[in-house]
This record gives C-alpha cells, sequence and structure tokens, in this order.
C-alpha cells in the first residue's frame, strides 16, 4: 500500500510539475535565443532585451499577465511552444513548411534577406562563390537549411562544400577570423553587426548567380491549435504594425537603446 501510495504521489507531482511550465495563470511565457540583435540579445543589466521582446512585452501586456523570458538554444524555444512549455517563441523565426508542420504561426511583422560574412579579402560575390568552402551557420536556423539544400541538391552540389552548425553566428564569425571556416552565412541585420563589431571581415547579400534572392518572413510561433493565443498575437501585432510601433522598434535598438 505504502508503495502504491506513494507512486501516486509521485505521478502527481510529475503532473503538477509539468503544468506549472505550460500556460501559467499569471505569466506570458515566452522563449527565446538572446544571440541574435537587434531581435534579442543581452543588454547592459545582463536581462534580455529586444525587438521580439518588446513585442513580447505588447502581448503580454494585453493578455494582462506577466512576462516570463525563457533564454535557450534556438531549437529549444521552438520545442518549447510544441510541447506546450512556453506560450509563445519569439526569437526572429522565419515561416516556413516545414515549422508549420509542428507550430502555427501568427501574421508576419517583419522580413529578411541572408548575408554572407567573409574576409575584407575576399571575392566572393555570390553562393557559387562559396563551393568548397567549409561554411558556418547557427544551428537549426534559415541560414543552415539553405546551405544544407544547396550543398545537397543546389547550386552547391558535388563541390565538396561543408556546412558546419554553431551554437550561434558570432561564435562561427569568430572561428572565420581564425580560418577554422570560410565564411559564414546568417540573418542581414545580424550580419552586419557582426561585421560592424569585428574588424577585418564584411559581408554582402547572399545573391545567386541569376540574380535571385533570399527573402524571409518572421512571425510569433505559438502551439499548434492554440487558437485563442494566436489571436491574441495576431491583435498585437497588427496594433504594432498599424501604429508604426515595429519600425520605431527597430530604431531603438539599432541606436543601442535597450
Amino acid at each position: 500500500m505504502k508503495k502504491i501510495f506513494s507512486a501516486i504521489l509521485a505521478s502527481c507531482l510529475a503532473l503538477t510539475t509539468f503544468v506549472g511550465c505550460s500556460n501559467s495563470n499569471d505569466k506570458f511565457v515566452v522563449s527565446t535565443n538572446a544571440a541574435f540583435y537587434p531581435y534579442e540579445y543581452i543588454g547592459e543589466d545582463n536581462k534580455v532585451v529586444g525587438i521580439d521582446i518588446d513585442i513580447a512585452k505588447a502581448i503580454a501586456e494585453e493578455a494582462g499577465k506577466e512576462l516570463k523570458v525563457d533564454d535557450v538554444e534556438f531549437e529549444a524555444a521552438l520545442a518549447a511552444v510544441s510541447t506546450g512549455h512556453a506560450d509563445a517563441a519569439l526569437a526572429g523565426i522565419t515561416v516556413n513548411d516545414e515549422r508549420k508542420k509542428t507550430l502555427d504561426f501568427s501574421e508576419p511583422y517583419a522580413t529578411s534577406i541572408q548575408y554572407i560574412i567573409v574576409k575584407e579579402d575576399s571575392d566572393v560575390k555570390t553562393i557559387e562563390d562559396l563551393a568548397g568552402f567549409k561554411i558556418g551557420v547557427q544551428n537549426g536556423t534559415t541560414s543552415q537549411t539553405i546551405l544544407d539544400s544547396e550543398s545537397k541538391e543546389g547550386v552547391l552540389k558535388d563541390t565538396n562544400t561543408k556546412v558546419e552548425p554553431y551554437k550561434t553566428s558570432l561564435l562561427a564569425a569568430m572561428d572565420l577570423k581564425t580560418d577554422t571556416v570560410d565564411a559564414v552565412v546568417a540573418d542581414s541585420l545580424l550580419a552586419e553587426n557582426i561585421v560592424k563589431e569585428n574588424e577585418g571581415l564584411k559581408c554582402l547579400e547572399l545573391v545567386y548567380a541569376d540574380g535571385s534572392t533570399t527573402k524571409e518572413e518572421y512571425a510569433v510561433a505559438v502551439k499548434k491549435g492554440d487558437k485563442e493565443t494566436l489571436e491574441l498575437v495576431n491583435k498585437v501585432i497588427k496594433e504594432l504594425k498599424d501604429s508604426g510601433k515595429i519600425d520605431e522598434l527597430l530604431l531603438k535598438h539599432l541606436n543601442g537603446e535597450d
């Protein structure tokens, strides 16, 4: 009987713990990866700040809840939402068909393109020029998806090009400076900031030899089927876009105002 009681108690505690991790009654939980300036990064007070965090604050305020931000690795941020351990994920998340299989997305609130980061003396002009290179990308991002696809089935197929995943794009850029990798691919604003802070590097838009480019849209990710949260998020996104607040937030963080 004692063993049965203990097992029941353990099950109840486990259930309580799980429920406590997900949709809290008084907190709106957002997962992010604070390595994507200016959307989410660590500010001067060692707290996570950025455009996405300001958007998350507006969503939490509309919901009448306190915002709780969980800073985790990028893939873990998405997983937290799909498993119900977070109400939403904001991490400069690109909407694509693969992610739509496990997550629902809000209306887009920003667009971006991919950039190539190389050393200043590099002759690279197009993605085709990366043939045979070892290319650093942040794990789980669109940059990795594009480079993996091009190296396996696209313009870099059979060119001995290697795609090296990193925890962050900045870590990849540090290896570029020491010639551990030959190039890094990252979203435009992040790439520009990395080059600004690291002498000897330059960046350029990722374009193809035929002139085509990459374009992607960022949106808030919520759990598949969570219509209530999706409607809440879309309401706030629309208000922020219509009022011009999204553009204000971009300028605010680009100007170093946490």
